[in-house]
């Protein structure tokens, strides 16, 4: 039997199995790193990126195949632009029946004094300075604060949450004349309907640029001082075409709701600019409608003890329409 038949002894198997390879590269060493209780070898050089003994290997050279140059790999997949959610409007529906005070109108006999009157605007106006300013400072923070923005703008689901709140609390002090009255519950209800809507509101904003914000800001302003003046001044009385704002606030609503649905399928920038343009047309009117109704001085009035419901029409009227000429200023600059 040969030499080669039996198992290698202890010296030779500590003994390298290959010969010396070509290319500069060393031999692995044997047994006994110090990583596992072994003595370090002779020329082993522990601060080496290999741990090998001898020069390490080069770096590979640019055009080496499988090899991209340093600092480069795989482009960052690119991510689709941000559509701003489409507000789905609630129809700013007239008083159906204007003829007593059982719904909270009364014609203008109802009105005991002009000091009666005056108390009652600078409340409604108290009232609504305070819905503007909150949602004014929302709407900076969420414009102007990159974390506040980036926070609403990843976390749709809170402003679907706003927008049920901002729903619920409407349809309750609309439709409900106890909760309307009835104080504190009524200022509990417009509080949370204001911040309800308010978020939603900074939450469009976001998605605009800060120049389209504040012209939409400047232009709804402008706007609603003319529309007071002009209703403080005017003889035609809007107050007595209840019907015709039914239809405008059902066209409305059908066009939102159509327009909602169309662009959260595929987006159309001439249907969004045709949406809002009719949003702010409509929302227009009825401010100027529900400002003739807090005057009195016309066919129908809405009573002293309404101040909520006062505040809350002209509130939506003017938020809606900032809202709708955010939206074709921000269309129109694309």
């Amino acid at each position: 039997m040969s030499k080669s038949d039996f198992p290698p002894g202890y010296d030779d198997s500590r003994s390298p199995l290959y010969g010396p390879q070509g290319g500069g590269y060393p031999q692995p060493p044997p047994y006994g790193f110090p990583a596992f209780g072994g003595q370090p070898q002779p020329g082993l050089n522990p601060q080496g990126p290999g741990m090998y003994p001898g020069p390490q290997p080069s770096a590979p050279y640019p055009g080496q195949p499988g090899m991209y140059p340093p600092g480069q790999g795989y482009p960052a997949p690119s991510m689709p632009p941000m559509m701003p959610p489409v507000m789905p409007p609630v129809m700013p529906t007239p008083p159906s029946d204007t003829s007593g005070d059982a719904e909270g109108f009364a014609a203008p006999g109802g009105w005991d004094s002009l000091s009666v009157r005056h108390a009652f605007i600078r409340k409604v106006y108290l009232i609504l300075s305070i819905q503007l300013f909150v949602t004014v400072g929302l709407v900076a923070v969420f414009t102007f604060v990159k974390p506040v923005k980036g926070f609403v703008r990843e976390n749709p689901g809170v402003y679907w949450a706003s927008f049920a709140v901002y729903l619920v609390t409407h349809i309750v002090l609309v439709c409900c004349k106890g909760p309307r009255r009835r104080f504190p519950w009524n200022i509990i209800l417009l509080a949370i309907f204001t911040l309800a809507m308010s978020y939603m509101t900074g939450t469009i904003s976001s998605y605009y640029d800060t120049k389209a914000v504040f012209l939409a800001l400047v232009i709804t302003v402008v706007v609603c001082v003319i529309v007071s003046v002009f209703c403080f001044q005017t003889k035609v009385d809007f107050t007595s075409c209840g019907g015709l704002f039914c239809v405008l606030g059902i066209v409305v609503m059908v066009t939102g709701i159509i327009a909602t649905i169309v662009l959260s399928i595929k987006y159309i920038p001439w249907l969004h600019m045709v949406y809002a343009a009719i949003g702010a047309i409509v929302y227009t009117l009825f401010l100027a409608y529900h400002t003739q109704l807090l005057i009195g001085n016309r066919k129908h009035s809405i009573s002293p003890e309404e101040y909520v419901f006062g505040a809350l029409s002209l509130y939506v009227d003017i938020v809606q329409i900032f809202l709708f000429l955010l939206q074709i200023i921000g269309a129109a600059s694309k």
